[in-house]
């Protein structure tokens, strides 16, 4: 990699365009090669300047930011930031972007033209710079084909976290698992208000409820329940859940290790714990209690990570049982649930 990463900023609007640019510019470790103001012209401008990272907004003229996203992923996949606004028809898309092959999003903290852009500077950089080292996974339809008629599972309960390319990898998982899942904690980094968004996205794809978790939820078979941004969720040993606005861990909030240890305090071997792609070493404790409880651990392999960073500190630790491509956890879920 060069020694600034140089970025293509696409957006329709010329106050977003200078925006997003004297934002990224103010980083010595970056550079805004080439602005466009729409997926036509952003397929020109790549095929010209090939840069490194490329910023999309998705509500664009002409060709929108899905389109112009799949044919980039056609092309030539190239490490691609979504920019997306806090509203259920953003994160919709936000959601089938990152299916489509986008490494990560940004929400616009007020909507399509954002004065106040730079709330979020600090973020946008850092997975600016966590893009540039990531290497875009193809698209592909996911479909869920499911890999077992039943989990024929008692007393077992699953615990999964992760975080950049966390969507894509938990939606691919969950689709494909039966009905009668054991109770299931979530943790995806992720900001507040997107959580819920991202909850009702799984439960259209999951043959079990989906939902974000709320003090006092009772965990239960068929029951799924995503950590909800701003809150560390706790399970209790009476299976009650408790959203805690304790410090962010690991610099996030929900984190993954609070969940695990919860987890493993309250069910011991009963657990089964997985860890998938993202930035950081969140979850590796976690991974580590529940495998110190007697619990199953399962972390997704480096090939198909967006970002080996959870995962490989939970390797690291020596606290995993196996490692496993995302298309092979589904079934070793099932596998471990009815051991």
């Amino acid at each position: 990699m060069p020694s600034k990463i140089r970025v293509l900023v696409v957006d329709d609007s010329l106050f977003m365009r200078k925006a997003i640019s004297n934002l990224l510019n103010s980083d010595p470790k970056i550079s805004v090669i080439g602005t466009a103001k729409d997926g036509e012209e952003a397929l020109q401008k790549i095929s010209e300047l090939n840069p490194d990272v490329i910023t999309l907004d998705i509500e664009m003229p002409r060709m929108d930011g899905l389109t112009t996203l799949k044919e980039i992923m056609r092309r030539k996949p190239l490490p691609v930031i979504m920019l997306s606004a806090l509203t259920k028809k953003g994160a919709k898309e936000t959601f089938t972007a990152l299916e489509y092959g986008a490494v990560d999003y940004v929400l616009k903290p007020s909507g399509t033209v954002s004065l106040d852009l730079k709330l979020v500077k600090d973020q946008l950089i850092a997975k600016i710079k966590t893009a540039a080292l990531t290497k875009p996974l193809m698209h592909k339809t996911i479909k869920p084909s499911t890999v077992a008629k039943s989990f024929d599972a008692e007393d077992k309960v699953i615990a999964m976290g992760a975080s950049t390319g966390g969507p894509q990898a938990l939606t691919e998982i969950l689709s494909r698992l039966p009905e009668d899942i054991p109770p299931t904690l979530i943790v995806q980094h992720m900001p507040e208000g997107f959580t819920r968004f991202f909850a009702e996205h799984l439960d259209e794809k999951c043959q079990f409820k989906v939902k974000e978790a709320e003090n006092g939820d009772q965990i239960s078979k068929g029951l799924a329940l995503v950590a909800p941004g701003g809150y560390h969720m706790l399970v209790q040993k009476n299976g009650r859940i408790l959203l805690d606005k304790g410090p962010r861990v690991h610099n996030v909030r929900p984190a993954v290790d609070p969940m695990m240890f919860s987890v493993a305090e309250a069910y011991s071997s009963k657990v089964v714990g997985v860890l998938l792609t993202g930035m950081g070493k969140d979850g590796a404790k976690g991974m580590k209690a529940i495998k110190k409880k007697g619990g199953a651990t399962i972390a997704q392999d480096e090939e198909t990570c967006v970002v080996f960073g959870m995962p490989k500190a939970a390797i690291e630790e020596g606290c995993v049982d196996i490692v496993l491509p995302l298309h092979k956890i589904p079934i070793e879920i099932v596998r471990r649930c009815r051991g």
